[in-house]
């Protein structure tokens, strides 16, 4: 089967062919590489906006966390045993089945690590996300990843790349987190200053309600399936937050803002802990596994999706 007219699959080189001639691409050169991380960065960038939109329909987050675990486990184990199953498997570039029998527990252990700090980092993203918000979470918790994940891996790789040209771009990033904080500083005054004109700046989160916020008799209805409120409000304005606070999961109206930054930093911190784990699965830096072993966790797909789980 001839794949040379897609331009994308040109960036690959073959490893081997299957006895029905399909042959098995691996991204070998930087041009695949940065395509790859490309659409990686689309697919990333989707997850967050669609949490904080579940979050703020009334769905629990541990009910949308079990559905995106599920969901990922699944999809590890079909590219396990499809992708991971293409072609023809060698000594060093073995098929998923082939690792599952070799001596490479400590890459193994190293990739469950990394599924472990990918999970705590997603469910602090979660809370951070209803807490300070999108934007703001989303630039500490990436910023922090790069600043700290960059910085290791750096040191891990033998210092291999140009760090006159890295650092300088890992600056950027952290300053980054600190306009971000600021930002976050700005909205929350924004908000008491809308809540105290409405004369609702004192109102306590464990006990705010918008049966107590407006005198409106709070029925019995679901708030995962999105009912409730059909009165429409200018959005930005208290009475949209008033709503906004009924609807929502996770209640935030009176609660210390630093909370939300010091959960959005936690999250930033396992997301950094999480590519180095990643790295030394598949690379073995620290010469975990025998000198005349050739068993290099290649496919850490499945493992991280164990520990995600």
């Amino acid at each position: 089967m001839d794949f040379s007219w897609t331009p994308f699959l040109n960036f690959f080189s073959i490893e081997g062919t299957t006895s029905s001639g399909l042959k098995m691409y691996l991204v070998e050169n930087k041009v695949g590489a940065i395509a790859c991380m490309l659409l990686s960065l689309f697919f990333l960038g989707t997850w967050p906006a669609i949490f904080t939109f579940l979050e703020r329909r009334g769905r629990l987050p541990q009910h949308t966390y079990l559905d995106y675990s599920i969901t990922n486990l699944l999809a590890a184990v079909f590219i396990a045993f499809t992708l991971g199953e293409i072609g023809k498997g060698t000594t060093d570039s073995p098929n998923f089945l082939d690792q599952l029998s070799q001596d490479n527990w400590p890459s193994v252990l190293f990739a469950l690590a990394g599924g472990v700090l990918l999970s705590l980092g997603n469910l602090a993203t979660q809370y951070a996300l209803a807490l300070v918000g999108l934007s703001v979470t989303l630039v500490i918790t990436c910023s922090t990843t790069v600043v700290i994940g960059t910085t290791i891996n750096y040191f891990l790789d033998n210092k291999i790349n140009n760090a006159e040209i890295l650092f300088p771009g890992v600056g950027c990033f952290f300053i980054a987190v600190c306009l971000a904080s600021a930002v976050h500083a700005s909205n929350a005054d924004d908000t008491k200053m809308k809540l105290d004109q409405s004369g609702l700046g004192n109102i306590d989160a464990k006990t705010s309600s918008f049966s107590a916020l407006k005198g409106v008799h709070q029925n019995d209805e679901d708030m995962e399936n999105a009912s409730g409120l059909s009165e429409k409000v200018e959005v930005g304005t208290a009475d949209s937050l008033i709503e906004l606070e009924y609807r929502r999961a996770i209640k935030v109206l009176g609660r210390n803002t630093l909370s939300g930054l010091g959960i959005a930093f936690f999250g930033g911190v396992c997301f950094a802990l999480f590519s180095p784990a990643f790295n030394l699965a598949t690379n073995d830096q620290w010469h975990t596994l025998k000198e005349d072993h050739h068993s290099k966790l290649i496919q850490v797909t499945g493992m991280e999706e164990v520990g995600l789980f």
